[in-house]
């Protein structure tokens, strides 16, 4: 069972159903946000391995998955391992340390679902400038700003609470005090965005 008091605040681990439901293409996902072969990438927060296993086949293996709670690297080991995909770099850990996690520099961090719960959001990005490569990107996937009552998935409302959203520019506010440059926002359907940011 997911460890909230393991967890950044309204980040709780989804049933495996409806998020499944909300993300039908993640592969997709990582497509629209420039995450290519031959990148190495963190999968930060990971959880249950939802874009750890499409990661993994894109990059051949090339992927750090870190997350704080060792129930849910069990589950996207096990993901991985269902799969058939090439294994990973499983990592216990705070995400906020992920520079010194790491053994080495990467072309992409990606922070899916969690970002709006981090309580040091500048820290973690001033992190992920650390880790990253010149030209490496921190991409941040978002709910939009909008009522849980709008954000259905299988007839329930889902996501944070309005008050903890972020929309892009907010985004951006807490992350370019670290240094990355912000590049553009793309547009998750249904009810997503993907805020991306670059390493000069």
């Amino acid at each position: 069972m997911y460890d909230e008091k393991k967890s950044f605040p309204a980040t709780a681990m989804p049933d495996p159903d409806w998020w499944q439901a909300l993300w039908t293409d993640p592969a997709g996902v990582l497509e629209a946000v420039g995450i290519r072969g031959g990148m190495v990438v963190i999968d930060l927060c990971c959880g249950n391995g939802l874009f750890t296993v499409p990661l993994s086949v894109l990059l051949n293996g090339r992927v750090y998955a870190i997350d704080i709670d060792p129930r849910m690297l069990d589950m996207a080991k096990q993901a991985l391992a269902d799969s058939r995909a090439p294994d990973c770099v499983w990592i216990e850990g705070d995400a906020r340390d992920m520079a010194n996690l790491v053994p080495e520099k990467v072309d992409a961090v990606l922070i899916a679902n969690t970002f709006h719960g981090v309580p040091e959001q500048t820290r973690m990005a001033e992190n992920a400038y650390d880790v990253l490569k010149p030209k490496g990107r921190f991409v941040v996937v978002n709910w939009h700003v909008l009522p849980r009552e709008k954000t259905t998935v299988l007839g329930q409302p889902r996501g944070p609470r309005l008050d903890l959203r972020m929309s892009a520019d907010d985004v951006r506010n807490v992350v370019e005090p670290s240094g990355l440059v912000f590049i553009n926002a793309v547009e998750l359907p249904p009810y997503h965005y993907g805020a991306v940011f670059q390493k000069p």
